[in-house]
């Protein structure tokens, strides 16, 4: 015990290539038979045990919506009461687990995960929520293990933040864990994201309640097995699931319900925000609320930008994972004088572009998540077609007779403000607005004006003065803005993740100003030869001068 432990120095894990005879391809799809053979059972984990109810729903896949993956056992209250003791219960002792066993348990994961786990998760994540290899490989292995490795990282520098101290007494800061439960609640586009929400908290001291996306409970599962094998003690996270209202109803009011770690669509997290202050007056001390919510990226250009580049920016920045990412390219702002040969090139490689299963290989494009989100994108491209003021200029085709298929769609609209250029659509959908180029300061004011949103922008420019000037215009228009390159991306380590406005706190995932909102620090300060006598030197009265 008489140690300082230091945290292995971290470094992102390698993307694998999967190409065509590579070992890692071969595996991974050995895998994938045996996941879509096992029909894997889901149940609600409770205190270290699977919990099994009469309320059983199926898991199919979003790209074969005939092919069953396995069952969700879903809860209700007495589940969700019963998560919340267990939680309470595990904290006693994890809360004051040493630091350095708390980080061992997620370096192992880590570990586990770079290894034989990678190709069940990946699997999993391609089956319940179409991901194509590469984009299971980038969320599901590389950015988890950065969460896993980076984040105690980050912990041991909180811990090491210490004041200064003057002679005869010592102060010391302790980061403790909040005082109650934390009720993570994650969303269905990123693996990586529904494994950091609820280990962010539990990293630092705290144990959680976790609600996964009901579309994303087959990763869910295994992340949970994850964790079993890396030695996390029960009750520590406790998976529970069913209706979101219903199980926020029973959490968010409960006077133990220290804090919320969210990602999901901006309506929610208001309605998450309000409930948390009607209900101040139970709560043992004010819970700290963090969320990542919804966005509306832009992509600004410039008549000095490489137009290739802009293209193909845009045809990955916006439909890569079928544009299901906060960050997804969703609207952009293109110079007259460019936007032939951006069209041009745009539309010949969209051309190239395979949509179907993401078990293929060959398709860059795969099924939106499920049909409430096909008919919602649908009724977008079907009304933009409508409006006036709107050009189709690749796509619009939309097919669910097999699984959930919208063909990548590019908009152009001469409305700088209509529908499809505000409102946040989470497909792969794309509206530009092409703009007179001697018109760039006042489109930069436009860009920043017209969406709710700040998570994720990009500026396209050669010119350094351009870049300059985006730069300044557009600094509370994104979270994490990006120069000369899509608005998708971020590693962890390298681009902390997260917006301000209508997209979130912008507490930053993959940075340490994430994990310090899951500690209340406490100031010691010792005194180590106290004082005997309660006078102070000045109250020392200057003798009388003799007469």
């Amino acid at each position: 015990m008489n140690s300082r432990a230091a945290v292995p120095t971290p470094v992102n894990e390698p993307v694998l290539s999967y190409a065509p005879g590579s070992p890692e391809r071969v595996k991974f799809f050995k895998r994938l038979a045996e996941l879509k053979a096992k029909k894997t059972e889901v149940p609600l984990f409770i205190g270290g045990t699977e919990i099994r109810t009469a309320r059983k729903r199926e898991i199919r896949s979003p790209y074969d919506h005939g092919q069953v993956i396995g069952k969700v056992n879903e809860g209700g209250v007495p589940e969700i009461k019963k998560a919340v003791a267990a939680a309470m219960k595990a904290r006693k002792e994890w809360s004051r687990m040493p630091f350095q066993a708390r980080a061992a348990v997620f370096l192992k994961a880590a570990d586990l995960l770079a290894g034989d786990y990678r190709w069940t998760l990946n699997a999993a994540t391609m089956l319940g929520q179409s991901k194509n290899l590469h984009q299971a490989e980038i969320d599901s292995a590389c950015e988890l293990i950065d969460f896993y490795r980076f984040n105690p990282h980050f912990a041991q520098e909180i811990y090491a933040r210490q004041p200064d101290s003057s002679r005869g007494c010592w102060n010391r800061l302790q980061f403790r864990p909040l005082e109650g439960f934390v009720y993570a609640v994650t969303p269905f586009n990123f693996t990586a994201i529904a494994g950091n929400l609820p280990t962010a908290p539990v990293l630092m001291g705290n144990t959680v309640v976790w609600k996964p996306s009901g579309t994303a409970m087959l990763s869910a599962y295994w992340i949970m097995k994850l964790f079993e094998e890396a030695g996390l003690p029960p009750g520590v996270i406790n998976l529970v699931a069913g209706p979101s209202g219903a199980i926020s109803d029973i959490l968010l009011p409960h006077p133990d319900m220290a804090g919320v770690h969210f990602t999901g669509s901006t309506p929610v997290f208001h309605s998450m925000w309000n409930a948390v202050a009607k209900n101040m007056p139970v709560y043992r001390s004010y819970p700290r609320l963090v969320g990542e919510t919804g966005g509306k990226d832009f992509v600004m250009v410039h008549s000095s930008a490489d137009p290739d580049a802009v293209a193909a920016a845009l045809v990955r920045g916006a439909f890569e994972y079928q544009g299901q990412k906060c960050s997804a390219a969703s609207r952009a702002y293109i110079p007259a004088d460019l936007w032939p040969r951006i069209r041009k090139s745009m539309k010949d490689m969209l051309a190239s572009i395979e949509v179907g299963s993401p078990e293929d290989p060959g398709c860059f494009v795969n099924a939106v998540i499920d049909r409430k989100a096909f008919d919602k994108i649908k009724a977008y491209i079907v009304n933009a077609k409508k409006d006036k003021s709107n050009k189709l200029v690749f796509g619009g085709t939309c097919d669910d007779s097999q699984g959930y298929f919208i063909h990548p769609t590019v908009i152009e609209s001469s409305d700088p403000k209509s529908v499809t250029m505000r409102e946040e659509i989470f497909g792969p959908v794309l509206t530009i607005h092409v703009y007179a180029e001697k018109k760039w300061k006042e489109t930069l004011q436009l860009c920043d004006a017209t969406s709710a949103y700040a998570l994720t922008g990009a500026v396209f420019a050669r010119e350094r003065k351009a870049i300059l000037e985006a730069e300044l215009a557009l600094e509370n228009a994104a979270g994490n803005f990006y120069i000369n390159d899509k608005p998708t991306g971020a590693v962890v380590g390298q681009q902390p993740f997260g917006g301000g406005r209508a997209s979130g706190t912008n507490d930053k995932a993959g940075s340490f100003l994430n994990l310090i909102r899951w500690t209340s620090a406490r100031t010691i300060k010792e005194t180590f030869d106290p004082p005997k006598d309660y006078r102070y030197p000045w109250l020392g009265r200057e003798p009388k001068a003799e007469s």
